[in-house]
């Protein structure tokens, strides 16, 4: 039975990711910061779904944890998901140090941390799979919310760094780049329907790119585009713009 890993094991986007996979026969381990969470989330995909699912704790901030975390691993998954993440407060954040060190710590910092030990361990053995969520937000910087975004496109730098390293180990790397989508993390802002995804469709699209070995997927799809669109704009321009 292949294996998933995925850490924010919480998350509306982890919790459909498991679903898709449970659906295809993999074992499942969550893991996240919260043990009750972690537990009320697999009591409800046990009772939805005949399949394998364990919990284990593991927190993003502590990065001191993260080789220690990896070691006590039954076994080391066939694929890891990387789908925890912080949007923050912009305006906080500009404020107060510790949101702002919060929004960098939770997105790039803990994720190349536990990544860095997940990837080289895929290296030993010439295989295995990384899936990291990212964001369109770091695909050009923009006023409404710079910092998550900056931390977005570091991640997506060190995505693809990683996944050129690894190639040559018989690895593989997907970058998932998300638009709007309909979670507890947005739940307080007013999205456009037409432009955010159901937790479901990053779902499936994780796992159809996976099949297909792509190195980056947009979702919805139109965010490839518009993004593309966004960033041709010339800078003069589009510092002038209010985005």
């Amino acid at each position: 039975m292949k294996s998933i890993l995925i850490l924010g094991g919480t998350s509306d986007i982890a919790i459909a990711v498991a679903e898709v996979y449970l659906a295809h026969n993999f074992k499942i381990v969550l893991a996240g910061r919260n043990p009750e969470k972690l537990q009320l989330v697999k009591n409800d995909l046990t009772i939805r779904f005949d399949g394998d699912i364990s919990t284990k704790l593991f927190d993003a901030e502590k990065l001191q944890s993260h080789k220690e975390f990896v070691d006590t691993l039954d076994h080391l998954p066939d694929l890891t998901v990387c789908a925890f993440g912080y949007l923050g407060d912009q305006a906080m954040a500009k404020q107060d140090l510790e949101e702002c060190l919060k929004i960098l710590q939770v997105n790039f910092t803990g994720a190349v941390s536990i990544l860095n030990v997940i990837s080289e361990r895929y290296k030993q053995q010439k295989r295995g799979t990384i899936v990291g969520i990212s964001s369109v937000a770091g695909d050009r910087g923009r006023q409404s919310n710079f910092i998550y975004g900056s931390s977005k496109a570091a991640f997506s730098t060190y995505l693809s760094g990683l996944r050129n390293e690894l190639f040559h180990f018989n690895c593989h790397v997907l970058t998932v780049k998300p638009g709007f989508v309909s979670t507890k993390m947005t739940a307080h802002l007013q999205l456009p329907p037409a432009l955010t995804a159901k937790p479901a469709q990053v779902a499936k699209a994780v796992y159809r790119a996976v099949k297909r070995g792509s190195n980056t997927v947009y979702s919805l799809g139109i965010w490839r585009m518009i993004m593309m669109v966004i960033r041709l704009i010339p800078e003069g321009i589009f510092k002038r713009l209010k985005m």
